[in-house]
């Protein structure tokens, strides 16, 4: 893999995971409760044997400098690894990325030095375990130019996606980005094979597609959209099967584009037997962690009238929090959160430095980092009010409590106390 760099796209705005894209980028949304969105692809490669890798950032990445520069600085740049962050250096014009062929092309200089044979490129923005060298051993034993990460997906999700055709060779023969007609598989007609925005491509050619891409106006300078459709007559282009590192099949990546799919996906993990095994040690998930003492719970006083119990029942509860007396079910409980006294959370995600007060109850919602939940607060519980108070309510019905989001006794139904 010593022939192989990494281009992790880590730019996007991820404008439908507002309001927790309002103050960071969306690969540096905390995920699972001690994790980033970026940790995922970064462990990838790190399990794969990729050690050079190179992050695009562009909006809202001062979270994201952050977690890298504290998390993911331990390669050893005396021995050809590193990581480095690549902010717009608008090198080429004075323009934002148009699209992602666009962020690459505008990056060539930085790229060209580090010499690379071949060139993957990756989406910072996805949840899933996938062996990368596997992908791109593919790639070069079937001599293509450019070999594409493929996964089933329901043909109503199609849209989504940029969507491939391929023969009995895996060679793909049409490909369509986000189509609103997607084409099924052959042998299968309520799916079709989505790209996972996962790319290898021969270095030098490349280069040229970039520059030839980046003379035509009439572009949208993306991979899906002009590249990957202008080469597929002309040039050997292969799809490659996902096949997950813990299940040995094609089920678990998640693309965690819209609040309701991030809640889901979080929700799977404390699943008795969660499809993403994050206590797998053979592929672990990297990431910063604080030094934080271990979670506790404390009180357990069941003879009173209202029993001052502190408990996680079928949830993850991250270091340095406390479960002071209240109730945790089937929640993501992140660092340094504080459940009080007679509080209850349910079916919920709690970001860092979260303070729930006593006798508040919150259900199915995502509070961000920071948030302090007033004594006797109901979230949750009555849409009609928690919209009133501003706050984002999904289709499924999630109510989104944003760090700037602020909740005022004042604001609170009376409600007695005992």
């Amino acid at each position: 893999m010593k022939g192989v760099l990494a281009l992790v796209l880590a730019g996007g705005k991820g404008s439908r995971l507002e309001p927790l894209t309002r103050d960071r980028a969306k690969p540096a949304v905390p995920f699972g409760g001690a994790y980033r969105i970026i940790d995922f692809t970064l462990s990838n490669c790190i399990n794969s044997g990729l050690r050079r890798m190179l992050v695009l950032t562009q909006y809202k990445a001062a979270s994201l400098d952050r977690h890298l520069y504290l998390g993911w600085r331990f390669l050893c740049r005396e021995l050809g690894e590193f990581i480095d962050l690549l902010p717009p250096q608008q090198r080429i014009d004075e323009h934002w990325y148009q699209g992602t062929a666009d962020a690459v092309y505008q990056n060539i200089y930085s790229i060209e030095q580090s010499r690379p044979e071949y060139v993957l490129i990756l989406s910072g923005d996805h949840i899933y375990k996938m062996d990368y060298s596997e992908l791109i051993r593919d790639h070069i034993d079937s001599r293509a130019e450019c070999t594409i990460g493929c996964i089933p997906v329901p043909l109503e999700e199609g849209s989504q996606f940029g969507v491939m055709q391929i023969d009995d060779d895996r060679r793909v023969v049409n490909f369509r980005e986000k189509p609103e007609d997607p084409d099924p598989l052959p042998d299968d007609p309520t799916r079709c094979l989505a790209s996972m925005g996962i790319y290898v491509f021969s270095a030098n050619f490349m280069f040229e597609e970039l520059c030839r891409d980046a003379t035509d106006n009439d572009s949208a300078h993306d991979f899906g959209k002009n590249i990957i459709p202008s080469i597929i007559e002309s040039h050997l282009v292969r799809a490659f099967p996902f096949s997950d590192k813990n299940t040995g099949d094609g089920r678990y990546w998640r693309d965690v584009g819209t609040l309701d799919a991030y809640y889901e996906a979080n929700m799977d993990l404390i699943a008795v037997d969660p499809q993403l095994n994050l206590y797998d040690r053979s592929w672990e998930i990297r990431t910063y962690q604080p030094p934080n003492p271990p979670p506790k719970f404390v009180f357990a006083q069941s003879g009173d009238s209202q029993p001052r119990v502190g408990q996680a029942l079928d949830s993850m509860v991250c270091n340095g929090s406390i479960v002071s007396g209240g109730r945790v079910e089937r929640s993501i409980i992140a660092s340094n959160v504080r459940v009080n006294s007679w509080a209850h959370v349910q079916d919920s995600i709690l970001f860092d430095d979260v303070i729930v007060g006593r006798h508040a109850k919150i259900r199915r919602a995502i509070i961000d980092k920071g948030v302090s939940i007033p004594a006797h607060t109901q979230i949750g519980y009555d849409h009609d009010a928690d919209r009133a108070r501003g706050f984002v309510v999904t289709e499924s019905g999630v109510v989104v409590i944003g760090k700037v989001d602020m909740i005022r006794e004042q604001e609170l139904p009376p409600i007695a106390v005992t």
